[in-house]
Protein backbone atom coordinates (compact mmCIF):
# COMPACT_ATOMS: atom_id res chain seq x y z
CA UNK A 1 0.00 0.00 0.00
CA UNK A 2 1.09 3.10 -0.79
CA UNK A 3 1.63 5.32 2.22
CA UNK A 4 1.46 8.65 0.73
CA UNK A 5 -0.76 9.38 -1.50
CA UNK A 6 0.23 12.48 -4.20
CA UNK A 7 -2.73 14.18 -6.49
CA UNK A 8 -2.51 17.45 -8.49
CA UNK A 9 -5.28 19.53 -8.55
CA UNK A 10 -5.63 22.65 -10.49
CA UNK A 11 -2.05 23.29 -9.17
CA UNK A 12 -2.53 21.98 -6.00
CA UNK A 13 -0.65 19.00 -5.01
CA UNK A 14 -2.34 16.84 -2.12
CA UNK A 15 -0.31 14.81 -0.78
CA UNK A 16 -2.43 12.44 2.27
CA UNK A 17 -0.62 10.14 4.86
CA UNK A 18 -2.66 7.16 3.88
CA UNK A 19 -1.93 4.46 7.12
CA UNK A 20 -5.99 5.08 8.25
CA UNK A 21 -5.54 1.19 10.10
CA UNK A 22 -2.98 3.11 12.09
CA UNK A 23 -4.23 6.55 12.58
CA UNK A 24 -1.42 8.07 9.75
CA UNK A 25 1.21 6.65 12.01
CA UNK A 26 4.63 8.53 10.76
CA UNK A 27 6.68 5.25 10.57
CA UNK A 28 10.30 5.48 8.98
CA UNK A 29 8.59 4.43 5.48
CA UNK A 30 5.92 7.28 5.43
CA UNK A 31 8.65 9.93 6.17
CA UNK A 32 10.29 8.80 3.01
CA UNK A 33 7.50 8.68 0.77
CA UNK A 34 6.47 12.15 1.54
CA UNK A 35 10.12 13.48 0.68
CA UNK A 36 9.87 11.35 -2.13
CA UNK A 37 6.97 13.14 -2.98
CA UNK A 38 8.57 16.71 -2.13
CA UNK A 39 11.36 15.25 -4.75
CA UNK A 40 8.66 14.96 -7.88
CA UNK A 41 7.27 18.10 -6.56
CA UNK A 42 10.19 20.66 -6.46
CA UNK A 43 10.96 22.35 -9.43
CA UNK A 44 7.87 21.44 -10.73
CA UNK A 45 6.81 25.01 -11.80
CA UNK A 46 2.83 24.13 -12.77
CA UNK A 47 2.38 23.35 -8.35
CA UNK A 48 1.25 26.71 -6.66
CA UNK A 49 0.72 25.41 -3.46
CA UNK A 50 1.21 22.14 -1.34
CA UNK A 51 -1.74 20.71 0.71
CA UNK A 52 -0.93 17.75 2.95
CA UNK A 53 -3.64 15.91 4.99
CA UNK A 54 -4.54 12.45 6.14
CA UNK A 55 -7.07 9.92 4.86
CA UNK A 56 -9.99 9.25 6.81
CA UNK A 57 -12.07 11.27 9.33
CA UNK A 58 -10.32 10.43 12.16
CA UNK A 59 -6.96 11.54 11.93
CA UNK A 60 -4.18 13.94 10.16
CA UNK A 61 -1.24 12.15 11.62
CA UNK A 62 -2.00 10.40 15.02
CA UNK A 63 2.08 10.41 15.65
CA UNK A 64 5.14 8.68 15.78
CA UNK A 65 5.09 4.67 15.19
CA UNK A 66 5.96 3.86 18.60
CA UNK A 67 5.81 -0.04 18.17
CA UNK A 68 8.66 0.85 15.78
CA UNK A 69 10.21 3.07 18.71
CA UNK A 70 10.14 1.23 21.76
CA UNK A 71 13.22 -0.88 21.37
CA UNK A 72 15.26 2.22 18.93
CA UNK A 73 19.03 2.79 20.92
CA UNK A 74 20.02 6.56 21.22
CA UNK A 75 21.83 6.17 17.88
CA UNK A 76 19.30 5.45 16.20
CA UNK A 77 16.54 7.66 17.72
CA UNK A 78 19.26 10.65 16.79
CA UNK A 79 18.38 9.21 13.23
CA UNK A 80 15.26 9.17 13.03
CA UNK A 81 15.15 12.86 14.87
CA UNK A 82 17.45 14.33 12.38
CA UNK A 83 15.67 13.07 9.27
CA UNK A 84 12.71 14.07 10.16
CA UNK A 85 13.58 17.68 11.27
CA UNK A 86 15.37 18.02 8.07
CA UNK A 87 12.07 16.75 6.21
CA UNK A 88 9.68 19.16 7.99
CA UNK A 89 12.20 21.75 7.63
CA UNK A 90 11.95 21.36 3.69
CA UNK A 91 8.17 21.23 3.91
CA UNK A 92 8.73 24.53 6.21
CA UNK A 93 10.85 26.15 3.24
CA UNK A 94 9.32 24.84 0.22
CA UNK A 95 9.33 26.97 -2.39
CA UNK A 96 5.50 27.24 -2.56
CA UNK A 97 3.02 27.51 0.30
CA UNK A 98 2.49 24.45 2.55
CA UNK A 99 -1.22 24.13 3.76
CA UNK A 100 -2.06 21.43 6.05
CA UNK A 101 -5.67 20.25 6.57
CA UNK A 102 -6.13 18.99 9.78
CA UNK A 103 -8.78 16.50 10.13
CA UNK A 104 -9.05 14.52 13.83
CA UNK A 105 -5.70 13.72 15.62
CA UNK A 106 -2.99 15.42 15.19
CA UNK A 107 -0.55 14.57 18.09
CA UNK A 108 2.98 14.34 18.66
CA UNK A 109 4.68 14.07 14.97
CA UNK A 110 1.36 14.99 13.46
CA UNK A 111 1.05 18.30 14.79
CA UNK A 112 4.92 18.67 14.18
CA UNK A 113 4.46 17.79 10.78
CA UNK A 114 1.25 20.15 10.75
CA UNK A 115 3.13 22.99 12.59
CA UNK A 116 5.71 22.57 9.52
CA UNK A 117 3.85 24.21 6.89
CA UNK A 118 2.47 28.13 6.59
CA UNK A 119 -0.68 27.64 7.17
CA UNK A 120 -3.04 25.16 9.81
CA UNK A 121 -6.70 24.61 8.65
CA UNK A 122 -8.48 22.42 11.10
CA UNK A 123 -11.30 20.95 11.58
CA UNK A 124 -14.27 21.28 14.01
CA UNK A 125 -13.19 17.65 15.43
CA UNK A 126 -9.27 17.93 14.85
CA UNK A 127 -7.46 17.10 18.03
CA UNK A 128 -3.85 18.79 19.36
CA UNK A 129 -0.79 17.82 21.42
CA UNK A 130 2.49 16.77 22.15
CA UNK A 131 1.65 14.11 24.38
CA UNK A 132 5.59 12.38 24.04
CA UNK A 133 6.31 12.90 27.77
CA UNK A 134 3.82 10.38 28.91
CA UNK A 135 5.86 8.01 26.87
CA UNK A 136 8.79 9.16 28.75
CA UNK A 137 10.11 10.81 26.11
CA UNK A 138 10.08 14.82 24.57
CA UNK A 139 9.03 15.95 20.83
CA UNK A 140 12.30 15.20 18.56
CA UNK A 141 10.39 16.04 15.24
CA UNK A 142 11.16 20.08 15.84
CA UNK A 143 7.85 19.99 18.58
CA UNK A 144 9.68 22.01 21.20
CA UNK A 145 10.87 24.97 18.40
CA UNK A 146 8.39 25.31 16.21
CA UNK A 147 5.17 25.01 18.86
CA UNK A 148 7.39 28.32 21.56
CA UNK A 149 7.58 30.61 17.98
CA UNK A 150 4.12 29.92 16.94
CA UNK A 151 2.30 30.24 20.67
CA UNK A 152 4.60 31.74 23.22
CA UNK A 153 6.61 30.15 25.39
CA UNK A 154 3.85 29.83 28.42
CA UNK A 155 1.48 27.58 25.97
CA UNK A 156 4.11 25.75 24.35
CA UNK A 157 5.55 24.87 27.72
CA UNK A 158 1.99 24.22 29.16
CA UNK A 159 1.52 21.82 26.17
CA UNK A 160 5.06 19.86 25.83
CA UNK A 161 5.29 19.45 29.69
CA UNK A 162 1.78 18.09 30.13
CA UNK A 163 1.12 16.22 27.15
CA UNK A 164 -2.23 17.54 27.36
CA UNK A 165 -4.84 17.08 24.01
CA UNK A 166 -6.47 20.49 23.35
CA UNK A 167 -9.45 20.69 20.82
CA UNK A 168 -9.54 22.79 17.44
CA UNK A 169 -10.82 26.49 19.18
CA UNK A 170 -8.40 26.55 21.72
CA UNK A 171 -5.56 25.91 18.75
CA UNK A 172 -7.29 28.62 17.09
CA UNK A 173 -7.25 30.66 20.41
CA UNK A 174 -3.71 30.43 21.01
CA UNK A 175 -2.80 30.78 17.48
CA UNK A 176 -1.77 26.87 16.38
CA UNK A 177 -4.08 27.09 13.96
CA UNK A 178 -5.69 29.62 11.31
CA UNK A 179 -9.10 28.78 10.98
CA UNK A 180 -11.48 26.54 12.55
CA UNK A 181 -14.28 24.98 9.61
CA UNK A 182 -17.05 21.96 10.41
CA UNK A 183 -15.67 18.37 10.86
CA UNK A 184 -14.91 16.96 6.75
CA UNK A 185 -14.09 20.05 5.47
CA UNK A 186 -10.43 20.45 6.31
CA UNK A 187 -9.28 19.49 2.56
CA UNK A 188 -12.39 21.71 0.55
CA UNK A 189 -11.36 24.91 2.77
CA UNK A 190 -7.23 24.47 1.83
CA UNK A 191 -8.30 23.82 -1.61
CA UNK A 192 -10.36 27.17 -1.64
CA UNK A 193 -7.39 28.67 0.21
CA UNK A 194 -5.26 27.68 -2.07
CA UNK A 195 -7.39 28.91 -5.14
CA UNK A 196 -7.02 32.59 -2.98
CA UNK A 197 -2.93 32.53 -3.78
CA UNK A 198 -3.97 31.24 -7.00
CA UNK A 199 -5.17 34.52 -7.53
CA UNK A 200 -2.13 36.59 -6.52
CA UNK A 201 1.40 36.54 -8.26
CA UNK A 202 2.92 33.05 -7.98
CA UNK A 203 5.82 35.46 -7.80
CA UNK A 204 5.42 37.47 -5.39
CA UNK A 205 3.86 35.01 -3.23
CA UNK A 206 7.12 32.96 -3.00
CA UNK A 207 9.11 35.83 -1.85
CA UNK A 208 6.65 36.66 0.76
CA UNK A 209 7.11 33.00 2.32
CA UNK A 210 10.89 33.33 1.97
CA UNK A 211 10.61 37.28 3.91
CA UNK A 212 8.86 36.00 6.86
CA UNK A 213 11.08 32.24 7.36
CA UNK A 214 14.20 34.53 6.57
CA UNK A 215 14.03 37.40 8.46
CA UNK A 216 12.81 35.27 11.62
CA UNK A 217 16.04 33.84 11.98
CA UNK A 218 17.19 37.56 12.18
CA UNK A 219 17.27 40.87 14.47
CA UNK A 220 15.07 43.25 13.01
CA UNK A 221 17.21 45.39 11.49
CA UNK A 222 18.67 42.34 9.22
CA UNK A 223 15.44 41.16 8.53
CA UNK A 224 14.43 44.70 6.69
CA UNK A 225 17.48 44.44 4.82
CA UNK A 226 16.02 40.92 3.20
CA UNK A 227 12.73 42.44 2.71
CA UNK A 228 14.37 45.16 0.89
CA UNK A 229 15.85 42.76 -1.28
CA UNK A 230 13.21 40.18 -1.56
CA UNK A 231 10.51 43.70 -2.43
CA UNK A 232 13.62 44.89 -4.95
CA UNK A 233 13.60 41.85 -6.72
CA UNK A 234 9.70 41.43 -7.76
CA UNK A 235 10.87 44.54 -10.16
CA UNK A 236 12.45 42.15 -12.50
CA UNK A 237 9.92 39.96 -12.76
CA UNK A 238 6.97 40.16 -15.06
CA UNK A 239 4.62 39.55 -12.35
CA UNK A 240 5.27 43.29 -11.57
CA UNK A 241 4.64 44.96 -14.46
CA UNK A 242 1.61 43.02 -15.31
CA UNK A 243 0.37 43.59 -11.66
CA UNK A 244 0.76 47.22 -11.58
CA UNK A 245 -0.69 47.47 -15.25
CA UNK A 246 -4.04 45.52 -14.31
CA UNK A 247 -4.08 47.69 -11.15
CA UNK A 248 -4.19 50.95 -12.94
CA UNK A 249 -6.34 49.50 -16.14
CA UNK A 250 -9.14 48.43 -13.43
CA UNK A 251 -8.69 44.98 -14.31
CA UNK A 252 -7.95 41.24 -12.83
CA UNK A 253 -4.32 40.60 -13.48
CA UNK A 254 -3.79 37.44 -15.86
CA UNK A 255 0.19 35.96 -13.93
CA UNK A 256 1.48 33.03 -15.91
CA UNK A 257 1.45 30.16 -13.72
CA UNK A 258 5.37 29.01 -14.36
CA UNK A 259 6.87 32.46 -13.08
Amino acid sequence: METVLADIREGVAVLTVNRPASLNALSLRVLEDLSAALDRLDGDSSVTAVVITGQGPKAFVSGADVAAMEKMSLEGASDLSRYAQELFSRIEGFSVPAIAAVNGYALGGGNELAMSCDVRIAAKNARFGQPEVGLGVIPGFGGTQRLARLVGKSHALDLVMTGRVIDADEAFRIGLVNRVVPEGEALMHALAFCGELAKRSPFAVRQAKKAVLEGLALALADGLLVERRLFSECFSSPDQKEGMRAFLEKRAPSYRRDT
